[in-house]
């Protein structure tokens, strides 16, 4: 008999306990979150329980939730290819100024650490999350003591978002300059850096310059609603 993904909810909830935040499921995919504080607790408990079972680390990222809800760009419109490149900024076509970008109504808690668990005995898999209590230096527990496959993990999170996971044997940055300055992928980053870097031949040596092209604004590909797609839709054979 196949498991059904309430009762695979129930045992989260009767294993985890007291360090379970919230159990969500969507689209299939299940989404446990845990206070920080047991964040490597739960995921060795996760592992070694033999009902559960999660013993690979599959990846381990962080996300800002900055802006959370909101964006900088105008998807209203949609164009004769059925997709919409939003181009004008809040402070209108071409011109984006950082400042004064959009803030939306995120979580509290802005850090997050999020891992991807697998399980091969069972062929499952869970996203585990938690949120770091304190936004000014965003801290969880490391999980290279259960996963030893999340040290350049985490030391990738803490080079790009600037969360410091405790107990990590060597948390150094992993893709940035020795000297570079911030995490680039925390939202209120600049999109454009805060330096330019070039190798000088005169000098012969590399050299740190102000960033000399304008902050411009994101903007994702959109798919709208179109015609033709519906009309395709239409024209479809019928199952019955």
């Amino acid at each position: 008999m196949v498991e059904t993904t309430t009762s695979f909810t129930e045992r989260l909830k009767a294993r985890l306990q007291d360090r379970l935040v919230s159990v969500h499921e969507a689209l299939g995919e299940t989404t446990v979150e845990v206070t920080p504080e047991s964040f490597a607790d739960a995921a060795r408990l996760l592992r070694d329980d033999p009902e559960l079972a999660f013993e690979q680390l599959s990846d381990l990222c962080g996300v800002d939730y900055l802006g959370y809800g909101t964006d900088e760009w105008d998807t209203t419109d949609v164009t004769d290819e059925g997709f919409s490149r939003g181009v004008e900024g809040s402070a209108g076509p071409g011109r984006f100024n950082w400042e004064d970008r959009p803030r939306g109504n995120g979580p509290e808690r802005r850090f997050a650490v999020v891992v991807h668990l697998l399980s091969v005995r069972t062929n499952r898999r869970l996203r585990l999350r938690c949120f770091a209590s304190d936004n000014s230096l965003p801290t969880v527990p490391s999980l290279v003591d259960v996963f030893p496959v999340a040290n350049w993990f985490e030391r990738e999170c803490f080079d790009l978002f600037g969360i410091v996971f405790e107990g990590h044997p060597d948390l150094r940055r992993i893709l940035t300059d020795y000297g570079f300055v911030g995490h680039p992928f925390r939202k209120d980053f600049p999109l454009t850096g805060n330096v330019e870097v070039r190798y000088d031949a005169e000098r012969q040596r590399v050299v740190y310059e102000p960033v000399s092209i304008e902050p411009r604004v994101g903007v994702p590909r959109v798919v709208r609603e179109d015609s033709r797609w519906q009309q395709a839709a239409s024209e479809r054979p019928s199952k019955d």
